[in-house]
């Protein structure tokens, strides 16, 4: 709910929709007007019925639990390497890389700092990166990498001076990092 949506408009829908759908069980079951009905009006609105087939397929499948396996993760529709990786982080508290927007920003800033930071070898690269900078505990480690990159390593206006990464970011301009001299 919270991809490219502000918390304050979420926090609501988020309480409704465990309200009405507390479990896969009752997702699954319920008429597919309601789902969509109650997600409004976040957008994306093809993400509630990509919801509403996972459930059901969790349901049918695996007894109304969601496996924590990548492979088995990545066998549903709707769910890719991003959300995989949520899932097994967040859910299941395995040590799981993740890359959204953010993460891929604050990887790319200060491990990087040139070249195209979209093409595909890049993020396949970040992604390498990101498997590799995670500790054993991942959970905080990677909500505290999400919220560097929307707070502080933000896309327009970041704010280098307060990022506790500043000193070795390749992006910094400021930094005695490693590529300071040719960022001066």
């Amino acid at each position: 709910m919270l991809q490219q949506t502000q918390v304050d408009r979420v926090l609501p829908k988020y309480a409704e929709w465990l309200e009405k759908f507390p479990s896969f069980h009752a997702l699954a079951a319920a008429p597919e007007h309601e789902v969509t009905q109650t997600w409004r009006p976040l957008g994306y609105n093809i993400r509630p019925k990509r919801l509403q087939s996972i459930a059901r397929e969790a349901v049918s499948r695996y007894g109304g639990q969601l496996p924590s396996d990548e492979d088995t993760l990545l066998s549903f529709q709707g769910i890719g390497q991003y959300t995989a990786g949520a899932i097994r982080s967040f859910a299941f508290r395995e040590r799981a890389a993740i890359l959204d927007t953010n993460v891929a920003r604050v990887l790319f800033r200060v491990f990087v700092g040139r070249g195209d930071p979209k093409s595909h070898a890049m993020k396949q690269h970040l992604w390498t990166l990101s498997a590799a900078v995670l500790p054993r505990d991942v959970f905080d480690f990677n909500q505290a990498l999400m919220d560097l990159g929307a707070l502080v390593c933000a896309a327009r206006n970041p704010k280098c001076p307060v990022c506790p990464m500043s000193k070795g970011c390749r992006s910094y301009p400021y930094s005695s990092g490693p590529s300071s001299s040719a960022s001066k």
